[in-house]
């Protein structure tokens, strides 16, 4: 069976995430689509909207035939570690092909980009350098080094947000020489930050802004959204009493950051260059998560960084824990969440060749990405009623989702 791999977050599965996975079957031949999957933090240092469990089984009911769970220590990183996490875990089940969206659309640029980019690396890393000491954050800094060697917004247009994904994703592969041949379809209708849903495909940030204004799907919201994903939505919020944001977890992370030690603070994965000293003399102020991170945010700090920073302060994430296993070069667990008659084809034929044990339940598991797996699902389920925080538990130590549909 050939298999294509797709890195995602469902956050929620919308009809652009059913093109993009209708447009990969078809443009990689594949029998199966295997999807890695952020679990219940992602990448831009959020809560997903409803637990990952949800997701996936939204995922095999929308078509995907197998999902398996990014390890959260990769998750929630900047571009190149989230592409490495999901990469390794893609290599390790054999699939052979990846298939991304792109602002772009075309695979040669980005193969062009990749080789252009090692032949001026030197110039990018001094501008990267020189940008940095200016008070750039990362994304712009970036941004500023690619236009210096000519990768810029006519050529190449890595200020997007897919565009850099998608660019991570062919120089992971290139530089740990994996297996994988990458692929792209061009991202339609909407801009990926896009606020407000325009369209049957629509972001998923317009998306999660239609959700968390209205507290209900609303018929706009109910255009974007696969029935069975409406269905998820609306069961996990009454039953949970909630859509997950970041608002539901303040009182927690304020009262860390307000009965922590600067000392203490400073050890947190990401807290860097006096932040510590930032984040205590702001919090006793915020009255809630949005104007604490108004009043954090500066021309270095971008939103999304402190997001992930927070992520990092939630689960007690120490540098000196997180940055070895951010160094790794093979995943050492697979975590099944889902899958239907396909996916478990897939996996009984490719089983011999997966050296990573395939595990359910992180129990089994007692290595470090295990342990923060574990802290990251406990940490977001806290914020649920009891009744939800105890059926999510169990779900982490029973077997995956399958579905009986093919």
């Amino acid at each position: 069976m050939k298999a294509c791999g797709l890195i995602v977050e469902y956050n929620p599965f919308h009809f652009g995430h059913l093109y993009h996975l209708q447009q990969s079957r078809g443009k990689s031949g594949a029998d199966c689509v295997v999807a890695v999957m952020s679990g219940n933090f992602l990448q831009r240092g959020e809560p997903a909207i409803i637990d990952k469990f949800s997701r996936a089984k939204a995922a095999i009911e929308c078509g995907v035939d197998l999902v398996v769970e990014l390890p959260a220590v990769f998750a929630v990183q900047n571009s190149d570690l989230f592409a490495k996490g999901a990469l390794l875990t893609l290599d390790e089940l054999k699939v052979e092909t990846v298939c991304f969206g792109s602002e772009h659309g075309r695979i040669d640029t980005f193969n062009q980009a990749y080789e252009h980019y090692n032949q001026h690396q030197e110039k990018y890393d001094q501008e990267l350098k020189r940008s940095l000491r200016n008070g750039y954050s990362f994304p712009e800094a970036s941004r500023i080094a690619y236009q210096s060697i000519g990768l810029n917004a006519e050529t190449f247009d890595l200020s997007k947000p897919n565009n850099i994904l998608g660019y991570s994703y062919v120089k992971t592969i290139r530089d740990y020489g994996l297996s994988i041949h990458p692929l792209t379809i061009k991202r339609v209708h909407n801009d990926f930050h896009e606020p407000v849903i325009n369209h049957s495909i629509a972001s998923a940030t317009s998306i999660r802004n239609e959700l968390n204004k209205h507290q209900t799907i609303t018929e706009d919201a109910k255009k974007t959204l696969p029935e069975p994903v409406q269905q998820l939505l609306f069961e996990y919020k009454a039953e949970a009493g909630l859509w997950h944001s970041w608002q539901a977890y303040f009182d927690i992370l304020q009262y860390r950051i307000l009965t922590m030690e600067v000392e203490e603070i400073r050890e947190i994965h990401g807290v860097e260059e006096g932040l510590e000293n930032r984040l205590k003399a702001t919090a006793a102020e915020a009255d809630n998560f949005m104007d604490w991170m108004t009043a954090l945010k500066t021309k270095r700090y971008t939103w999304t960084r402190l997001q992930r920073i927070m992520v990092h302060l939630l689960l007690n994430n120490k540098k000196q824990t997180i940055q070895p296993l951010l160094a790794i070069e093979k995943v050492p667990h697979l975590r099944i969440l889902a899958m239907n008659k396909t996916g478990r084809a897939y996996i009984n034929q490719k089983r011999k060749d997966i050296e990573a044990p395939l595990v359910s339940q992180l129990k089994k598991q007692k290595g470090p990405l295990a342990v923060i797996d574990e802290k990251a699902s406990n940490a977001y389920y806290s914020v649920a009623n009891q009744h939800t925080r105890s059926k999510l538990r169990r779900q982490e130590r029973t077997s995956p989702y399958i579905s009986s549909e093919a």
